[in-house]
């Protein structure tokens, strides 16, 4: 199946992009890496009237060092994230998220903006931006404003952009001395979605962790801060107090993966295999499967 026809334009920056946008209505769409938007519209799953094309923006892309923290250009590729050695010391969990997404041919076109704009709720970016206490970096023709990630994604499929804006660039603080991350998950095979997965961040001190934040994705509607693990890890309480939390903290509803219950278990296993790991009694990998 093909796609209906469609208006096309390529935008040559930012203030173009915008306008162009404006000419073409509010249902007109931005293409960046365009993974999951073509599909949408081979399918003739969306009627877009137009695609303004942004891929070629230059000052989207990139990752640049602010001090205290990294600015990560919307256009940059997951594969980009997989490598820059910015991101592998002051935002790893990027770095470990990117080679899970889907399978390379997608990582080598799909971008970091794309993805959060999509905000699929099975996606690792979004969840990782969370984790991160990430701020969104938002641009209309009326200026620029900034969303942080936990005020962002606000349902399926939808978020805090408004018509006519969009994503610039995301800013991260970077990792402090005694920091780590974690980005685990669990899938059927490699390349599928994640049944469960889990970002964790956290300083590591004394044999225990501290400052922890903690999202899952592929458990609800968005990606979820799991507020009540976080207090129990931080206040020491134990990662069994924190799996136990999950039961508040996490509603996840019965899909092809997995019923809500199946799922809970995961997102507990996926737990111990983080703190584990980040306390240093086993390696932090990506979980069974791997989407790519």
């Amino acid at each position: 199946m093909k796609g209906a026809s469609l208006a096309y334009a390529r935008a040559n920056d930012v203030s173009h992009a915008l306008e162009l946008w404006r000419r073409a209505g509010p249902d007109a769409r931005l293409l960046a890496g365009g993974q999951s938007l073509l599909a949408g519209i081979n399918l003739r799953l969306n009627e877009i009237p137009g695609l303004i094309d942004i891929s070629r923006i230059g000052e989207l892309r990139g990752v640049a060092d602010l001090g205290d923290r990294l600015r990560i250009g919307a256009l940059t590729r997951h594969a980009d994230l997989q490598a820059d050695p910015l991101v592998a010391a002051h935002a790893p969990a990027f770095a470990q998220a990117a080679p899970l997404i889907a399978h390379a041919a997608i990582r080598t076109r799909g971008t970091i903006g794309g993805s959060l704009a999509y905000a699929d709720p099975a996606a690792e970016l979004p969840a990782c931006v969370l984790a991160l206490d990430a701020e969104i970096v938002l641009r209309a023709e009326a200026g620029e404003r900034r969303v942080a990630a936990e005020n962002f994604f606000l349902g399926l499929f939808e978020t805090a952009l408004r018509p006519f804006e969009m994503i610039v660039a995301v800013e991260v603080p970077k990792i402090g001395p005694n920091r780590r991350h974690a980005v685990l998950e669990l899938a059927r095979r490699s390349g599928d979605y994640a049944m469960a997965g889990l970002v964790l961040a956290a300083d590591v001190a004394g044999g225990r962790l501290h400052d922890v934040r903690l999202s899952y994705f592929s458990m609800g509607p968005a990606p979820v801060l799991a507020r009540g693990a976080m207090a129990a890890l931080d206040s020491d309480e134990g990662v069994e107090a924190a799996c136990a939390a999950l039961g508040t903290d996490l509603d996840p509803v019965a899909d092809l993966q997995g019923g809500p219950e199946m799922k809970r278990h995961l997102a507990g296993v996926l737990l111990h295999r983080a703190v584990a790991g980040l306390l240093g009694h086993s390696p932090v990998s990506g979980g069974n499967h791997g989407r790519g």
